[in-house]
């Protein structure tokens, strides 16, 4: 089992943000742990906690594997769990938002078949914080890179 955490900030919403992902995999009694990462000059949160997904998918190596992933966002958590996003898709994701990201995450979906479990934010779970650690740092640093998606809409 693949287990991953991830979790999106923004600072103002629109504002700069970040994500964050924990990777976790048993390997043969030895946990692997990756964390992921970055920073983006404008976004809004949602766009973070939907691309924290999706990096961490990006980053697999292999497949096969049941993956879990854990969000404390009901707007990735429900969309995904409960079917909405292929509705969204059907209608070329007319009035949705986020539809380039959206874009990118359902070939990744189509290939590991991930379980999405919702946790409450900020409640002590130590991954889903440490996800929310990497955010809120990643939204905090130096030289921002352009959220294209976001950007290029405006």
């Amino acid at each position: 089992m693949i287990t991953i955490y991830t979790d999106g900030a923004a600072k103002g919403n629109p504002g700069p943000g970040g994500y964050g992902a924990v990777l976790l995999f048993n390997n043969k009694g030895s946990i692997l742990r990756k964390e992921l990462s970055e920073g983006f000059r404008l976004t809004t949160n949602n766009r973070m906690e939907l691309l924290a997904v999706i990096r961490a998918l990006q980053a697999l190596k292999v497949t096969g594997i049941p993956v879990q992933i854990y969000s404390d966002s009901k707007y990735v958590v429900d969309a995904i769990e409960k079917g909405w996003l292929w509705g969204w898709q059907k209608k070329g994701f007319k009035d949705k938002k986020n539809p380039d990201l959206w874009l990118r995450y359902i070939p990744l979906h189509l290939k590991y078949k991930p379980k999405f479990i919702w946790v409450k934010g900020h409640a002590g779970n130590p991954e889903n914080e440490r996800c929310d650690q990497l955010a809120v740092t990643a939204a905090e640093g130096f030289d921002l890179k352009p959220d294209q998606g976001y950007e290029g809409s405006l």
